[in-house]
């Protein structure tokens, strides 16, 4: 892959951010090659979100073609999984043409990395990382699912009995089981603003090695605009260089999103991308 920037430092980053993305999905997948796309295919008794095809970590191989996107779509369809890819374009500048080619919709995200720059907010007296067994557990786990359904800044309309009700859903769906077990074996680092055991905000880190990604920041709609997203964030990031994770990154929808995460210490590096079937 060809690595178009001109910083030296924010280029061995965005390398370290291609193998972890190839990394982390196969702690729950197997990965399926197609040349340049690689496709993780979730295991069958797996919890979550089925994974996406992603550039193959070190092809050195043609270029993507419309025609090999095609090959991971049908396979896509045959397993009955969205037809989701996800790339950092300043590492593979020539997917996005193949993709739009093969009738995908694109969407852009921030890309951005921890550099550690000014004071960390001070500690939260709401926020705590959570144990395997935190009561918590549900409830953040849950939160993210109502505040992506609310994209944005400004404060909501889902609370509290939102909240209930989508933890009643989710109940005996393996996902608080699989999370607990990640937990468990250091796989997940799970954060939780919760007040009167309603959980506000959650988000968790996912090391491999010395590099790990933030995910899943999200604040329940009616509890925005208190700083519950930063102090979470803080949490993670101050727990992950305590563990001796020297690079950890994060995606942001938008630029208001961006300019909180800015907040911990965030800057833009790049670009990640997602395509999908449009709606």
């Amino acid at each position: 892959m060809t690595l178009v920037t001109t910083d030296a430092s924010d280029a061995a980053a965005l390398a370290d951010f291609e193998r972890y993305y190839d990394a982390v999905p196969r702690s729950a997948a197997r990965a399926e090659g197609f040349g340049p796309l690689t496709l993780f295919v979730r295991d069958p008794d797996g919890a979550g979100f089925p994974y996406y095809a992603r550039p193959t970590l070190g092809w050195t191989g043609a270029p993507v073609t419309a025609e090999a996107v095609e090959r991971v779509r049908a396979r896509q369809r045959d397993l009955g999984v969205p037809e989701t890819f996800e790339w950092v374009p300043e590492t593979t500048p020539a997917l996005r043409p193949a993709l739009e080619e093969s009738g995908l919709a694109v969407r852009k995200r921030w890309l951005m990395l921890l550099d550690d720059r000014g004071a960390a907010p001070a500690p939260h007296p709401l926020v705590r990382l959570l144990r395997a067994d935190d009561p918590a557990l549900p409830g953040a786990l849950a939160v993210p699912h109502l505040a992506f359904a609310e994209l944005g800044t400004a404060v909501g309309a889902a609370g509290a009995d939102e909240l209930a009700a989508m933890i009643a859903s989710q109940r005996g769906d393996g996902s608080v089981e699989r999370i607990a077990g990640r937990i468990g074996a250091g796989q997940s680092v799970v954060a939780a603003a919760v007040d009167g055991g309603v959980v506000l905000c959650s988000g968790q880190y996912l090391p491999v090695g010395t590099v790990s990604e933030i995910v899943g920041i999200g604040t329940l709609p009616t509890a925005r605009r208190r700083g519950l997203a930063v102090s979470v964030t803080a949490a993670l990031t101050s727990d992950a260089r305590s563990r001796g994770i020297d690079t950890i990154f994060l995606t942001a929808t938008d630029e208001a999103v961006a300019r909180i995460y800015s907040r911990v210490g965030f800057r833009h590096i790049g670009t990640s991308m997602e395509a999908a079937v449009a709606e």
